[in-house]
């Protein structure tokens, strides 16, 4: 089709005959007449619209992923998540890699989770859901993508099998299981950091990663930064008299150091993951009787039994209220009550 445009003479192609029909041809023909009473030059305007293509092919989920995990990082996240994360986006997302996100269709995210989901990681499943939406919702807010293609999979997977923290709530077994502990004739930095676990009723990771410069050891306090916890808020733990009396036992093993539990290998790194529960079996105590992080739940299910104020039992565990009205105007957090629960607690623990 010649053309004049801004007193140029121009020549435009619509393709290749058959490939483009007569028809298919006049269509196109007529299209780039109205782009030419409306005043713009059919020749540019099919040459946005063939880089707009090309960009959007370019525009991956992988990259949209990359983008996501940055942000997580640049947001403080804790390692944990961002590994996992990491993992969930590029391992089990990896077959939408390559993808331009635009494209990604609900059938094919269900077609993915549905795999997962039958191999028996039904909590995996729903997870890597919940991933795939934020990355769908980064795209949107950064205008590469139009719709998040998850939402219509809402109730598409099965629920997870929800299996409870093991723990032991029986306050003579509980009893037995610290004075296990106690005598236990591991590496001495193990066994104290279980017996300091079950004093501050903390998460083990918490514990692991537990640093000399956070312990203000003439307030028998320790401030746990936001960044260490799991709901991102900072947390002061009172310490017992028998925290303090483990934390002095160990304090000279980790001088040259800056972690209190440091590993086995080096002083430099915290005790692993696995790292409690190990030694929990090879005091004979099988996963399905008790882990670490059943401490906590061993802790709530005594303490709640001795009729202790629930609430002051919440703010040890460093919970959040679920009631998120309660949770923004109920601020107090029972400092002088859990300075008190905590010696009264590690004083029931040596009792039983």
């Amino acid at each position: 089709m010649k053309y004049r445009f801004a007193g140029k003479e121009k020549l435009l192609s619509f393709g290749e005959y058959p490939l483009v029909s007569i028809a298919d041809a006049r269509r196109k023909r007529d299209d780039a007449r109205r782009q030419l009473i409306e005043g713009n030059d059919p020749s540019a305007v099919k040459r946005l619209q063939q880089l707009e293509a090309e960009d959007a092919a370019r525009q991956t989920f992988e990259l949209i992923a990359d983008e996501y995990l940055e942000r997580l990082k640049k947001r403080n996240a804790a390692a944990s998540t961002i590994a996992k994360t990491t993992w969930l986006l590029k391992d089990l997302a990896k077959p939408l890699a390559n993808r331009p996100v635009k494209e990604i269709h609900p059938a094919e995210i269900l077609r993915l989770l549905q795999r997962i989901e039958k191999s028996g990681r039904r909590e995996t499943a729903r997870r890597l859901r919940g991933t795939l939406s934020s990355v769908f919702k980064h795209a949107i807010v950064t205008l590469r993508a139009d719709s998040d293609p998850t939402i219509p999979l809402h109730g598409a997977l099965l629920p997870p099998a929800v299996v409870g923290r093991a723990a032991i709530v029986d306050e003579k077994e509980f009893g037995k299981l610290v004075r296990t502990i106690a005598e236990y004739d591991g590496w001495p930095t193990i066994r104290a950091a279980l017996l300091f676990l079950i004093y501050t009723c903390v998460r083990p990771g918490e514990v692991r990663g537990a640093r000399r410069e956070e312990f203000d050891m003439a307030n028998a306090v320790w401030h746990i930064p936001a960044e260490r916890m799991k709901m991102r808020q900072p947390h002061d733990v009172p310490l017992s008299t028998q925290a303090m009396a483990v934390l002095k036992e160990v304090w000279s093993l980790s001088e040259d150091g800056a972690l209190v539990f440091p590993s086995i290998r080096s002083i430099q790194r915290p005790l692993s993951d696995g790292a409690f529960n190990s030694a929990l079996r090879r005091m004979g105590y099988e996963k399905n009787q008790v882990t670490a992080h059943g401490f906590r739940v061993s802790a709530s299910s005594i303490l709640n039994s001795h009729g202790y104020d629930p609430d002051v039992i919440e703010a040890i565990l460093a919970h959040q209220d679920k009631n998120s009205i309660r949770r923004t105007y109920n601020r107090a957090s029972y400092w002088n009550q859990r300075i008190s629960l905590m010696q009264e607690w590690s004083d029931l623990v040596n009792s039983f």
